[in-house]
């Protein structure tokens, strides 16, 4: 006999057992002949607790499945079916947020996605980003395992489509500006519907209230707004690319080419741009944890599945299924971005914080072919030079105490020596070295420190750095039997002023080691 274990998942049964599709389906379970539906909810839901939300007996289904061959294997269920732990309210919760975690209790729980959502749409007309992280976070800070908001992330976004608070001003902008383009004569109404929510006068002079979605214009909305529109800015970009992926992704739909694939693929670079530069400052400034906590996973989930089917040496029906899973997630995680991780974004982060975080994208290549454009308010600004605390030494990449920097600086697997711009050997690091360096050449002339037929060499390597011929020369050579890497590199500030040279040698033997494996 096959042996059905019912801790499973529905999805699992049917990947082994394929024809328990067509069984369920007959006991009433209709949803799980529609792919979507097995693969999101499919993953997470028991047959047993599918039972109880559809009040369908166990009793039932374990003789169908005997009838059919099956046997159980494991602990054997309950035979009455059991209600979910979570009903729909017979009274409105005190609270939107309240009403939204119930909503989201009920999709954990189980209940399909159309049913909640048909309740949530008579209830809002709109909900903000804020209220949706809100509801996530108090659900994990009251026990829901982080694991199970984390495979709900979708099915919990796709509730909220059409109806987050950006949306809505999305949609009542484009209704203004339709309106815009069909007259020039109605341009003054518009835009004193936009800004007072009065009746617009169209050509022939009659008034008419304005089709305009129900959504408040808010400070934080049209900020959020004015973000994605500024030519340069974080959210600009992060938004066009998010723009490209989409069509990247219907493009492939339709031809399935790996050239488009490979392009679908730099979406790991997008994610590293969210994972370094925006989920923790929201987490640790702002106490946001709801998207390092959930989205990040998923966008983890969604760069490994890419580059697991790339390693795969053939297409399949298996294939394709899973291809187009992992596509429809990552037009999920677009969704989320605009309408609710954007948003959320706006409403906290300073202007300087945007600036910092525009000038650290400099350090990320293009995505999908969108090239970095120039954010000029960002480029003006000059940021305060941090004061030093309790006489730390204060850079632009941090501080630290004279004893911490002493420590780092004999702790890089490097002897570093480094002579200003009039030749004056001015620093050694400490510790054995290859190449010694004796304690009184400091404040010597560094020619003094070399062999007379070595001291042209030094001197031209100077040279070149200090016309700016040259910004480095590595010079491979053995030492003691070893391979070693000296590099000679110019040290220059930030208007590219030449400052002095540094001087590094590495011990290249560990790398001999590692690639003889």
């Amino acid at each position: 006999m096959k042996k059905v274990n019912l801790s499973k998942s529905v999805y699992e049964l049917v990947q082994e057992y394929p024809e328990i599709i067509d069984i369920m389906a007959g006991l009433g379970f209709s949803q799980i002949k529609k792919k979507a539906v097995l693969n999101s909810l499919g993953k997470i839901i028991t047959i047993p607790k599918g039972a109880g939300i559809k009040n369908i007996s166990m009793a039932d289904i374990v003789a169908a499945l005997y009838k059919n061959g099956f046997e159980i294997e494991g602990e054997m269920p309950a035979m009455a079916s059991a209600k979910p732990d979570v009903k729909k309210p017979s009274a409105k919760p005190d609270s939107r947020k309240e009403q939204i975690k119930n909503y989201l209790k009920r999709l954990s729980a189980g209940e399909t996605l159309d049913s909640v959502r048909a309740d949530f749409v008579k209830e809002f007309k709109y909900v903000e980003a804020s209220e949706i992280m809100a509801a996530e976070q108090e659900l994990l800070s009251e026990g829901v395992p982080l694991t199970e908001v984390q495979r709900l992330c979708d099915v919990h976004s796709a509730l909220f489509h059409g109806k987050t608070d950006s949306e809505s001003t999305a949609a009542a902008e484009d209704a203004l500006s339709d309106s815009t383009e069909k007259t020039q004569a109605n341009a003054a109404a518009v835009e004193n519907t936009q800004a007072n929510g009065a009746v617009a006068k169209d050509a022939k002079g009659s008034t008419a209230p304005a089709e305009i979605p129900t959504a408040d214009y808010t400070d934080k909305n049209a900020k959020a707004k004015v973000l994605e529109n500024t030519i340069g800015h974080p959210l600009y970009m992060l938004s066009k690319e998010n723009e490209v992926l989409t069509g990247l992704i219907e493009q492939y739909r339709e031809q399935k080419t790996e050239e488009l694939f490979s392009k679908i693929r730099d979406i790991s670079i997008h994610y590293a741009k969210k994972g370094d530069l925006i989920y923790p400052l929201l987490k640790v400034k702002y106490g946001i944890s709801g998207p390092s906590d959930v989205m990040w996973t998923v966008d983890d989930e969604i760069r490994d599945e890419l580059r697991a089917l790339a390693q795969e040496s053939e297409q399949s029906d298996a294939y394709d299924t899973r291809m187009e899973a992992v596509l429809k997630r990552a037009e999920e995680m677009v969704y989320k971005e605009q309408n609710i991780l954007f948003p959320i974004s706006t409403v906290n982060f300073s202007k300087e914080e945007w600036f910092s975080i525009y000038h650290d994208l400099k350090d990320y290549g293009p995505c999908f072919g969108v090239e970095a454009e120039i954010w000029q308010e960002a480029e003006e600004f000059v940021p305060k030079k941090a004061e030093p605390l309790n006489g730390e030494i204060s850079l632009p990449g941090g501080s630290m105490n004279l004893e911490q920097l002493r420590a780092l600086l004999n702790t890089i697997p490097l002897e570093i020596t480094f002579v200003d711009d009039n030749n004056i050997n001015r620093f050694f690091n400490e510790g054995p070295k290859l190449f010694k360096r004796p304690s009184m050449a400091i404040g010597r002339n560094v020619f003094s420190c070399h062999p007379p037929k070595i001291e042209p060499m030094v001197k031209a390597i100077i040279e070149s750095f200090r016309n700016g011929t040259r910004d480095s020369v590595p010079v491979w050579m053995n030492k003691n039997g070893k391979p070693m890497l000296v590099t000679y590199m110019a040290v220059r500030d930030e208007n590219k002023k030449y400052l002095g040279t540094m001087e590094l040698v590495q011990d290249m033997d560990f790398a001999r080691e590692y690639f003889s494996k």
